[in-house]
């Protein structure tokens, strides 16, 4: 591995270690936290067991042309880690014999990537049924070079899965930065003018909602409602489904938690909203992540952790699922995100 790409993961390294002490040390002036482990525990649950795999998604960079303040990846401009042509063919030899019947690619922005173009062409001949492309909507009208993308989608049947934190300009702009509202209403206009969120269409597009501050996301069915109601008044925009996602304790949400001095209060919210039966159906057990530089996580909140799989197989390159099926999931505090209410995952609630 080159220098700079070993730089970048001892950095990465660093801030991942320094963020788990943080969220081990569950001791705070109302008590001390259960341990993610010893909840499950209590229902039979623990060890998690990897599933037969359905879900393979890939981060191909965690370079963006926002900085979102919720953003679990750290995100932004500045950010150099772009997965490599080499990794993407690795990732494209799993896909060709892998079970899994879903890709799914995220980032940063992914369309940022100098090769995410060809990877999409190339995959999307390996006949995956569902094809996964996280759009943050405003990469669309970036720049001119990404002006097609919607044609793009269209092209290779990409199901578009798409952050809207708000049908309201004032909302959406606090979390994302300004003119990201006017720029996501007129990316999706263009999106439902090729057939995409159409009642109908099989061009399908969804939104993702997640909180702005220190607290849960609501009833995703009554929040579909509310969105696809005024989205459709205010500027005749139409969608498939919406994705209530809860914000997790770390990266950049952690340090707002932190700094606005409520990491403590939503630690408990999140334990106090424990479903045992959000457990059963939560993503790592179905998916497996992979980080722009290969490596293999459980999920991709893992991966921003430097928590890698619990498995001899440690790389893409190294693929066998003989190995990597039936593994204990790697836990820690954070977890609660993805068991609290309803649960979460990137595809929504799951209980």
């Amino acid at each position: 591995m080159a220098t700079k790409s070993l730089h970048k993961r001892d950095n990465a390294l660093a801030q991942s270690k320094k963020q788990l002490e943080i969220l081990s040390n569950g001791i705070f002036q109302n008590g001390e936290l259960p341990t993610f482990k010893d909840k499950i525990a209590e229902t039979s649950q623990f060890p998690l067991k990897a599933k037969p795999l359905e879900i393979l998604q890939i981060n191909v960079g965690y370079m963006c042309n926002q900085v979102c303040e919720h953003c679990h990846v750290d995100a932004g401009p500045d950010r150099k880690e772009i997965m490599t042509k080499e990794t993407m063919q690795q990732c494209l030899e799993v896909i060709k014999k892998t079970g899994a019947h879903t890709l799914d690619l995220t980032g940063g922005a992914p369309e940022m990537n100098p090769n995410f173009r060809w990877f999409v062409e190339e995959a999307a001949k390996a006949g995956i049924k569902d094809f996964i492309i996280r759009s943050n909507l405003t990469i669309i009208r970036a720049n001119k070079k990404y002006y097609d993308l919607p044609e793009f989608f269209k092209k290779h049947n990409v199901h578009v899965v798409s952050s809207m934190p708000h049908w309201t300009r004032g909302k959406t702009d606090k979390q994302r930065g300004d003119g990201v509202f006017d720029k996501s209403i007129k990316a999706l206009q263009e999106l439902n003018a090729i057939g995409y969120g159409m009642p109908d269409s099989n061009l399908r597009l969804d939104l993702v909602y997640n909180p702005s501050g220190a607290f849960l996301p609501g009833d995703q069915a009554s929040m579909e409602k509310d969105f696809k109601k005024a989205l459709m008044e205010d500027f005749g925009i139409q969608f498939h489904n919406l994705f209530a996602i809860t914000n997790l304790p770390i990266s950049r949400f952690l340090d707002y938690l932190i700094a606005s001095e409520n990491y403590e209060d939503y630690m408990y919210q999140l334990v106090d909203a424990y479903n045992p039966a959000a457990v059963a159906n939560v993503m790592c057990t179905n998916t497996l992540s992979v980080s722009w530089d290969g490596y293999l996580y459980d999920c991709d909140f893992n991966q921003m952790l430097e928590l890698p799989v619990n498995s001899k197989v440690k790389h893409i390159s190294e693929y066998n699922e003989d190995l990597l099926e039936g593994r204990n999931i790697v836990i820690s505090q954070h977890c609660y995100g993805c068991t609290a209410g309803a649960g979460s995952s990137c595809q929504g609630t799951v209980a």
